[in-house]
């Protein structure tokens, strides 16, 4: 536990996940080249191919690793989830829309590739926290990204699920989230709002009240507009609840922090099949 104490807090989570029931394969290339690589978590000796969820991390849509978020594919396959979590090329490397070009390739890679490792690709889910909420929700609602890559969101994802995401943030305040996006014209494109149908796959849209990194109200305005179209969508504001207490509630010994890791295993049980 000392050791453990010196370590950063993704670290200690990582260390504290469950390895019973779970096989890792780790650092699987779905594209050329750097920042192209995922890894697979996959409940052990399951009795019936597994449901498939794609995690995207967040860091700001600049930093951030696959590694980091280890605890997060062992909470889920231990639960019986097969999880993804792939890495994205970041700013200053890429701007708007590479990173949802990456995303889109490590969907269609899971796509093909799940049943080799037990899964079911016929109930894919998509799942992201902050600017992995942001990625996972557009690739959704803008068919063009998944289309490219001979997928449709109407077929092929069961469901979205978001983590204190940013689905509604125009103006861009920052100079650097204003160098991400591009010039303004362009801008409306990065925003998972204004590509809101009828069509939209299922949607669970979780925040915590106490997030000073994005604002909740994001949360609930996608919310209400999927409502307002006639979408399914679940959401909830945790009371409380901050930005990273949200993601870090997904480990064991922290899940009295919220309810976060049950609200997505219902979630991806009531959603058992696409198209």
């Amino acid at each position: 536990m000392l050791s453990l104490a010196a370590c950063s807090p993704t670290a200690v989570l990582n260390a504290l996940a469950p390895r019973e029931g779970v096989t890792q394969t780790l650092d699987i290339a779905y594209a050329d080249g750097p920042r192209h690589a995922l890894d697979v978590f996959a409940p052990r000796a399951a009795a019936a191919p597994a449901p498939v969820v794609v995690f995207f991390y967040g860091g700001g849509w600049e930093s951030g690793s696959k590694e980091m978020y280890r605890f997060v594919g062992a909470a889920l396959a231990a639960r019986g989830v097969l999880t993804v979590i792939p890495d994205y090329r970041v700013y200053p490397e890429v701007r708007f829309p590479a990173f949802m070009d990456d995303a889109a390739a490590a969907v269609a890679w899971t796509h093909a590739n799940a049943s080799r490792f037990g899964g079911d690709p016929r109930r894919l889910f998509l799942m992201g926290h902050s600017a992995g909420a942001q990625i996972a929700s557009l690739l959704a609602l803008d068919a063009s990204y998944l289309g490219a890559v001979k997928l449709s969101p109407q077929h092929d994802v069961c469901g979205v699920i978001g983590l204190a995401g940013p689905y509604d943030f125009l103006p861009l305040q920052s100079a650097v989230l204003q160098e991400i996006f591009g010039p303004e014209a362009g801008r409306p494109r990065s925003q998972p709002i204004n590509f809101v149908s009828p069509q939209a796959p299922p949607m669970l849209l979780l925040a915590g009240s106490d997030d000073d990194t994005v604002d909740p109200g994001n949360t609930l305005r996608l919310a209400a507009r999927l409502r307002a179209v006639g979408g399914t969508v679940e959401d909830t504001v945790y009371a409380g609840v901050g930005h990273k207490t949200l993601i870090a509630a997904f480990s064991g010994p922290l899940t009295f922090l919220a309810p976060a890791r049950e609200a997505v295993l219902r979630f991806v049980a009531a959603h058992g099949g696409c198209g």
